[in-house]
């Protein structure tokens, strides 16, 4: 698209500026929070009982200089005005002259106190507090700002996203679009589900304004911003339906062209036709309304595709792959140093989907120029976010904990770690053993070592700019780097490296006499580009799959089956199926919120383990979104690689298993590990 304004496209300014934005003002209202709990502790080192001085005193108004005896004198003469007959009647004595001066006289030590703190704390109101007061209290209200915002720039962004990702045949499907048909049935598709998630927001809005009761104006206005949204997501369908691409063969299959239908479109079809159904056109609307009530997970998973997308704009994966690459490893043993080292980050980025979307392109290049066969660098790519899912940090884990209160982080994270050596252990066997197809000729250590300690030092200011960005959040915030705060630290970290490198590269080509590179606009341009098309994919999906939740859950499928066996191993061969099956239909946030309503309770009954259960249940959703005919992770590794490497790799010669390598290996480790994870420890507490 031709650049217009300032060197920007008509996208940029519509799109990714405003997203830009968007995200940058959850980092910031986030970390506001930080600051102002900060200052309320500074304020109260600084200036004792600062907690009196955040708002001015309020003058008494009882009078301190009051005559005790004439007051005791007016209540006595108050008290004879009754008469002795009235009173009799209502059995009342005439007050004790002692009490009343007692009374008047506390009275009075009570008004003297008050105005005494009124005054000391009238005294301390310096203007060096009333600054300070000021500020944080600004501070204040902008933390109050941003948690009453969340759900309306959670919609903004999403609509946003998801026009973009339409407008940009950016959406995830079976396979792309190929021929004119293709294209046409996909966008004949999505124009009807876009229109039934629009008459789905307007009959909700419509149920709510009906209610009888006084409608809350926040709510009414995101049942407004839901309807504008879809609106425009309407307009954008129509509008690609009409505008078909000049470059599209005439033609196609239509079996492989509903192939190239979203699925948030088969989801909201399917979801939408139910309710419609059972006579409940809201129902899409108003699970769609449940995402609110987890606006800030939903906002984190926006934050780390973007942080993901800032990553893809650095050199540091090139350069962690410069640590191993002295060692001249076979690509089967490089493809698994690559899925080890992705799970530290998968683990900040909340789900393997958002990681593969996030770095994939970035494993996959960095394979294939290692020498890795187009199979195994799929299979590496599609598995990049498998084994992090249990480690800490990840979203996915904090969620679980969140919904479900018989298990917590520690214990989950805990026994993560086993659950990954696990995983790890496996893939390195089926690496080394079914997939070898190289010969294993390492480089000496003493031709390596030197080149590694070269490479590590490349990265040396990268780990000391990240240090440094923690221990700021550690000692200036009080900030832990954990689970909790990953969302808000990792975009100021890599907001950091951007500019270390812009500032580091540019003076190296200045020195080498080349063009002077984009510097840290561009590349954050570039970032919020990609991002912006993803989370709109992402999202949108993760919506419906909510919805789909709700018609599994409204239609009482779980009911079909018993609410508890008499045994475990029965349980939990149910279990995994259902599991892996939920896996690959349904997005990791919305199946874990299904299965907290519905299967976790009967797992519980049976007598599995809580925490052994959702050790289970985060295997057998990898194993899912690996696992035909949807293999969601294979979908996104699809979408950042690119249909030309795919076509490639299909085209590649050998057995049957070389030929599809990148299906059957992820399937062999995580079906394995779900097998051991699912199984083995019922050997030790399952009577």
């Amino acid at each position: 698209m031709s650049q217009t304004l300032f060197r920007r496209s008509p996208r940029e300014w519509l799109s990714s500026f405003p997203v830009c934005l968007l995200l940058l003002i959850v980092v910031l209202f986030s970390t506001s929070s930080d600051i102002h709990g900060q200052m309320l502790k500074l304020g109260e080192q600084i200036w004792s009982g600062y907690y009196q001085l955040r708002v001015d005193p309020v003058r008494p108004t009882c009078d301190p200089e009051r005559d005790v005896d004439a007051a005791v004198a007016r209540e006595l003469a108050a008290d004879s005005d009754l008469s002795d007959a009235m009173a009799d009647l209502l059995g009342e004595q005439s007050k004790d002259p002692g009490q009343v001066r007692q009374s008047i006289e506390r009275s009075l030590a009570e008004c003297r106190a008050r105005y005494q703190a009124f005054d000391q704390v009238s005294q301390r109101l310096t203007p060096a507090v009333r600054v300070y007061r000021t500020v944080e209290l600004a501070l204040a209200d902008l933390v109050a700002l941003g948690l009453a915002s969340q759900r309306f720039i959670l919609i903004t962004l999403v609509m946003l996203c998801a026009a973009t990702a339409t407008l940009t045949r950016h959406h995830i499907a079976m396979r792309a679009m190929e021929t004119r048909l293709d294209y046409q049935v996909s966008h004949t598709l999505q124009t009807i589900a876009n229109v039934m998630l629009l008459g789905s927001s307007i009959l909700f809005r419509q149920l709510t304004v009906q209610g009888g009761s006084a409608v809350d104006p926040a709510q009414l206005l995101l049942h407004n911003l839901w309807i504008v949204g879809f609106s425009g997501l309407v307009v954008a369908s129509l509008y690609r339906l009409v505008r078909v691409p000049e470059d599209l063969p005439a033609g196609g299959n239509l079996n492989k062209a509903f192939l190239s239908v979203p699925l948030y479109t088969g989801m909201c079809l399917i979801s939408g036709s139910y309710f419609a159904f059972i006579g409940h056109g809201s129902g899409i609307g108003i699970y769609l309304g449940k995402m609110m009530e987890l606006a800030d997970m939903f906002l984190n998973v926006a934050l780390y595709v973007w942080i993901g997308m800032m990553l893809k704009q650095t050199r540091l994966a090139t350069l962690v792959f410069d640590v191993f690459r002295p060692w001249r490893l076979p690509p089967e043993l490089l493809a698994v140093v690559a899925v080890l080292v992705a799970a530290v980050p998968t683990a900040y980025t909340g789900a393997s989907g958002i990681f593969v979307i996030a770095a994939g392109a970035v494993i996959y290049a960095e394979l294939r120029a290692a020498g890795a066969r187009r199979q195994l660098a799929l299979a590496a790519t599609a598995m990049s976010g498998s084994l992090g899912v249990v480690l800490r940090p990840c979203l996915l884990v904090v969620v679980i904990a969140y919904l479900n209160r018989e298990v917590t982080t520690d214990e989950l994270f805990g026994w993560g770690i086993w659950v990954f050596l696990l995983t790890a252990a496996l893939f390195l066997i089926i690496a080394l053993t079914v997939n070898r197809q190289s010969r294993f000729d390492c480089a000496p250590a003493r031709v390596a070592i030197p080149a590694m300690g070269r490479a590590l030092w490349a990265l040396a200011p990268y780990g000391l700019l990240v240090t440094a960005v923690v221990m700021f959040y550690r000692w200036g915030l009080d900030v832990r780097m954990d689970e909790f705060s990953a969302p808000r630290l990792l975009p100021v970290i890599m907001l950091s490296i951007l500019a270390y490198e812009h500032v580091h590269y540019r003076r190296r080509v200045k020195q080498l006499a080349d063009p002077e590179p984009g510097g840290i606009e561009h590349s954050l341009r570039a970032a919020t580009n990609d991002t912006t098309s993803e989370i709109g994919a992402l999202l949108l999906l993760l919506g419906l799959s909510v919805s789909i939740g709700g018609v599994i859950e409204r239609s009482h499928l779980m009911g079909l089956f018993p609410q508890a066996f008499s045994s475990p191993w029965a349980a939990m061969i149910l279990m995994v199926m259902v599991l892996v099956v939920l896996g690959m239909i349904m997005d990791a946030f919305g199946a874990v919120i299904l299965v907290s309503a519905t299967i976790a309770g009967i797992a519980y009954s049976s007598g599995i383990v809580p925490v052994h259960f959702w050790m289970v249940t985060l295997v057998a959703f990898e194993l899912g979104y690996l696992s035909p005919p949807v293999a969601l992770n294979h979908l996104l590794a699809r979408q950042v690689v690119g249909e030309a490497e795919i076509a490639a790799a299909e085209q590649q010669s050998g057995t049957f298993y070389q030929r599809h390598e990148r299906i059957i290996m992820p399937l062999l480790t995580m079906g394995m590990a779900l097998l051991l994870v699912a199984f083995v420890p019922l050997l030790f507490y399952a009577v």
